[in-house]
């Protein structure tokens, strides 16, 4: 896990702090991809991230609507590749539901969750890096 960012449940919060994060990585000249589930396929998201330089890998929404991810996206051969690797970040979050107690937190408020969210990726990394390491060795 690269960053972090708890936000209150507003049914927009995920995009606008994904938007947040992608501003604080966007500043370089070298252009980045950012994936992301079907739920982040709206038009202004997309638009917004293209803004900022970067490529948005968001799995196309296609029940019932167009999609704002077109063929300029999706006829890279890293596109497809990106939404295979989708799965590792869902590993992320599992891990952290079952092992590092996020299920259903003790604490209360966004900052104190946030700062146990933090912790829980910090120790993912921490075991991630464990495990490259000895199957380096």
């Amino acid at each position: 896990m690269v960053n972090t960012r708890v936000t209150l449940a507003t049914g927009t919060a995920e995009r606008e702090a994904a938007l947040a994060m992608a501003r604080q990585i966007a500043g370089g000249s070298a252009r980045v991809t950012l994936g992301a589930d079907r739920g982040y396929d709206t038009h202004g998201f997309v638009t917004e991230m293209r803004d900022l330089n970067v490529t948005p890998h968001v799995a196309q929404n296609t029940s019932n609507r167009s999609s704002a991810i077109d063929e300029r996206t999706t006829r890279h051969g890293g596109y497809a590749v990106s939404q295979r690797k989708r799965k590792r970040v869902e590993e992320v979050f599992g891990w952290m539901k079952t092992v590092a107690l996020m299920r259903k937190t003790r604490v209360r408020g966004p900052d104190r969750v946030g700062w146990m969210f933090t912790l829980a990726a910090a120790a993912y990394n921490l075991i991630r890096m464990r495990n490259l390491a000895a199957s380096a060795a």
